[in-house]
C-alpha cells in the first residue's frame, strides 16, 4: 500500500511564505506524477501545481509566479513553495500521486490534507 504523509501547513501573515512537504512510501516501483490540490471554504477542489517525473510542472493561473513545486532528486518526495500568501489562498491543501507499485498495479493516492491559514 502506497501512502503520502503531508507536512508544513500553519497559520502564516499575509506576504509570508510557507513550504510544504509530502513523502510517499510503501510499495512504490515508479512514482510517475505528484501534486498538491487545495479546497477552500465553500468551493471545488482545485489543482495547485504539479510535478512529473520528467520534470514538467503545471500551475494554477492564481499562484503562478509566487509558488513553486519540486521533486527530490532520487526521493518520492515532493515540495510546494509557497511565497507572497494571499487571504484567498487559505485552504486544505491535498498532496497527490500516480504510478506503479511493485506489485505492477496502478495505483493513485491522496493525502490526508494540511490547513494553510493566510490571515492577520
Amino acid at each position: 500500500q502506497v501512502q503520502l504523509v503531508e507536512s508544513g501547513g500553519g497559520v502564516v501573515q499575509p506576504g509570508g511564505s510557507l513550504r510544504l512537504s509530502c513523502a510517499a512510501s510503501g510499495s512504490i516501483s515508479n512514482i510517475n506524477a505528484m501534486g498538491w490540490y487545495r479546497r477552500a471554504p465553500g468551493k471545488q477542489r482545485e489543482l495547485v501545481a504539479a510535478i512529473t517525473s520528467g520534470g514538467s510542472t503545471n500551475y494554477s493561473d492564481s499562484v503562478k509566479a509566487r509558488f513553486t513545486i519540486s521533486r527530490a532528486t532520487g526521493k518520492n518526495t515532493v515540495y510546494l513553495q509557497m511565497n507572497s500568501l494571499k487571504p484567498e489562498d487559505t485552504a486544505v491543501y491535498y498532496c497527490y500521486a500516480d504510478g506503479v507499485a511493485t506489485i505492477y498495479k496502478y495505483f493513485e493516492v491522496w493525502g490526508q490534507g494540511t490547513l494553510v491559514t493566510v490571515s492577520s
